[in-house]
């Protein structure tokens, strides 16, 4: 184990074992060789305790042996790579750590809504999906079955896919944005294990958020998987049984060209998507109409975090070295990335935005209004 052994013997995660960031962050444990214990938010008792802990609810939530809370997984996995220094998955190389850090945005921000489109738009997904969160999440309520699911389905949809630009008219865009994706690394992955070699980095660990509890997982993407991108399923079974301590390869020497089709992705979609998001935020918009990448997203919620998002892109190119600056910028410019990454010149952050992450949260990822759930007595 890389780290302190009093320390991670008590690590709590709060989460769900389907969910997109919960996975996400017990795949850096496990790389990590960092003890966990993995426990299921009750709702709705949880949600109160963890306002009251680290300023809103949301999932996953991480307790300490010394009793604090956390929250947001990048600035958890940044903290814990802060404390427990042997064998990170950031990479030493500061041009690598740049683009992991942009690739793990990536992953957190834009494949959410792929994500969700293929767990609650199709029947398939919103039927195992919601069975499963009204046993583990809304097991201490006192309703039927079918009552919590219905309850779900319409609560997810109206949160992230409906109530988030989703539609019959782009559902289909967003599905080839997603094989896109898959043919981009399995290109990758036969001809290496990990994106940046034969170990994991924070890239792979970014990526398994959508992959291993969405698309590896749910129906109708982990069909695609096995059908079409066969090493892209492997790497996800790969990255789960890898632990980062057991592997004596270095990463390689610089970033492999064929990378390059991911950050056209990200400069094609994402980083446009930030800017409209940020234009919505400074009008005081809870929804927007945009078009990237030949998606088009009609009343998109806004969302005050991904704001927050753009300000940390910045600033983890800005401290970058001066030599490792030019070689970065060479790339995003090629990539299509640098000219929406500096598209707006004021940010409408509020003060103090998610300063005191992971302690402290202020934004949740969008802005979702919490449906509240029927009052029905608990057990």
């Amino acid at each position: 184990m890389d780290g302190n052994k009093s320390m991670v013997k008590l690590i709590i995660l709060y989460g769900s074992n389907i969910s997109y960031f919960t996975g996400k962050m017990e795949n850096y444990f496990r790389v990590r060789g960092i003890p966990y214990q993995l426990k299921s938010m009750q709702f709705p008792a949880f949600k109160k305790r963890m306002e009251a802990e680290v300023g809103l609810h949301q999932m996953p939530a991480v307790i300490l042996p010394d009793g604090r809370w956390m929250t947001d997984t990048t600035k958890m996995i940044q903290w814990f790579e802060s404390q427990f220094p042997e064998n990170k998955i950031l990479p030493d190389d500061p041009m690598q750590a740049f683009l992991c850090l942009l690739i793990e945005d990536w992953a957190d921000e834009w494949w959410w809504r792929a994500a969700m489109h293929y767990r609650w738009d199709y029947s398939e997904g919103a039927d195992f999906a919601s069975r499963h969160l009204a046993i583990e999440l809304l097991g201490s309520i006192t309703a039927p079955i079918w009552v919590k699911k219905s309850f779900l389905k319409y609560r997810q949809r109206n949160g992230y896919t409906i109530g988030d630009g989703i539609t019959l008219q782009n559902a289909e865009q967003i599905e080839v944005d997603f094989k896109m994706l898959l043919e981009n690394l399995e290109r990758i992955f036969e001809q290496r294990r990990f994106l940046l070699g034969e170990r994991p980095s924070l890239a792979d660990i970014g990526l398994a958020g959508p992959f291993f509890r969405h698309f590896a997982l749910d129906p109708v993407p982990a069909e695609i998987l096995k059908k079409d991108s066969p090493q892209v399923f492997k790497w996800v079974s790969r990255l789960w049984s890898t632990k980062i301590s057991d592997c004596p390869e270095k990463l390689m020497i610089s970033v492999p060209d064929d990378l390059e089709p991911l950050f056209q992705q990200i400069g094609s979609t994402y980083l446009p998507y930030l800017c409209a998001n940020v234009d919505a935020v400074s009008a005081n918009k809870k929804s927007f109409d945009v078009e990237v990448g030949g998606i088009s997203f009609r009343r998109a919620r806004y969302s005050k975090y991904r704001v927050w998002c753009l300000k940390e892109l910045r600033h983890n190119y800005e401290i970058l070295p001066r030599k490792e600056k030019e070689v970065v910028r060479h790339l995003l410019k090629k990539t299509g990335c640098w000219e929406p990454l500096w598209r707006q010149s004021e940010l409408p952050l509020s003060k103090n935005q998610d300063n005191l992450l992971p302690f402290k949260g202020h934004t949740k990822m969008i802005g979702v209004y919490e449906t509240k759930i029927p009052k029905i007595k608990k057990h």
